[in-house]
């Protein structure tokens, strides 16, 4: 998974609950921008605020242990 991947799966699940980016900015307390570029997979997203909008979406973010033989998957 990469910041492209949880960008199109935080875009689906902000349309799937009928919100506008500035809708869910606002619900988040981050900018229109920070949303977009979140969304488009920009890299150097401050994590503090991708927890934020994760939040303000009712999700959860889940860290788990990785099998090392998956570390190629890294940069799908």
């Amino acid at each position: 998974m990469n910041i492209r991947s949880i960008g199109r799966l935080l875009r689906a699940e902000r349309k799937r609950q009928q919100l506008r980016q500035d809708e869910l900015a606002a619900l988040a307390g981050v900018g229109t921008r920070f949303v977009s570029d979140l969304e488009n997979g920009k890299p150097g997203a401050e994590f503090g605020r991708c927890i934020k909008v994760v939040a303000a979406l009712g999700l959860t973010l889940e860290l788990r242990h990785r099998d090392w033989s998956d570390i190629a998957s890294l940069g799908e």
